[in-house]
């Protein structure tokens, strides 16, 4: 199996957008979303949550894993979300917030154990921003967003993650949020760096999957829609990958 890296990397020089399908181990009832997301060939699944209380992320991965090869990423919202047998894991450093735990601390419980598995690392610089209202992730962080209109600290916090090793720049509206990240946030992170952008929260439909993909962002991440309504997981994936032919007017 090509890397997940390697893969995000060829679809940016191949300008090819690439779609992800977030899903919370704790609220995997049904295969529905994921039966939808193999159908319409979503590229990558992701896989963790702010806060798992039941223990389920090994048995979402086994499920995962016997019904498809897409690659799975383990999208970690604490140290105890590591599962060896997934593809690759996001090394997040939150650098949108100022608590030492989310930028290093949890970093070095998780640095052993990570080592002896067979995962792929992929460093990446983590930024929450302002989607309208408190998330999990906001709030089990204890981190303040950036806020919406406050374009010129997300660049600056961009480059400052690239320029300190960091291979993925994931700009993140957060589960349930009211709205997705703006289009010209986007914009300037994009024109800012060098490495790729990926983009989730707040993204419900086609047109928005569209018009973030213009604005520059390399991968799209949903969650929330597909567990909602799983069909509508193709319309998406279609809006994604075929982003610079798809006829869709730009309104959002």
């Amino acid at each position: 199996m090509q890397k997940v890296y390697e893969s995000i990397l060829g679809g940016v020089e191949k300008k090819q957008k690439k779609l992800a399908l977030l899903i919370d181990p704790d609220k995997f009832k049904s295969t529905i979303a994921l039966e939808n997301a193999i159908d319409a060939d979503v590229d990558y699944i992701f896989v963790g949550g702010s806060l798992l209380s039941r223990g389920s992320l090994q048995n979402c991965v086994e499920i995962i894993k016997k019904a498809t090869s897409i690659p799975l990423v383990l999208f970690p919202g604490s140290t105890d979300q590591i599962d060896p047998n997934a593809d690759s894991i996001l090394f997040l450093s939150l650098i949108s917030g100022r608590n030492p735990d989310n930028l290093i601390g949890k970093h070095v419980i998780s640095a052993p154990i990570l080592k002896k598995t067979s995962l792929e690392i992929i460093p990446t610089g983590y930024m929450l921003i302002d989607g309208g209202n408190t998330t999990s992730a906001a709030y089990m962080s204890n981190t303040m967003p950036i806020p919406h209109d406050k374009t010129d600290i997300a660049v600056c916090t961009a480059m400052a993650g690239e320029m300190l090793g960091l291979k993925l720049i994931y700009l993140d509206a957060g589960s349930g949020a009211v709205n997705h990240v703006p289009l010209n946030m986007i914009r300037h992170v994009k024109k800012n760096i060098d490495i790729p952008l990926i983009v989730g929260g707040g993204i419900r439909n086609p047109e928005s999957a569209y018009n973030i993909c213009t604005a520059g962002a390399d991968v799209i991440v949903i969650g929330t829609i597909a567990e909602q309504s799983p069909a509508l997981i193709a319309e998406i994936a279609s809006a994604v990958h075929q982003n610079s032919t798809h006829n869709i007017t730009a309104k959002d």
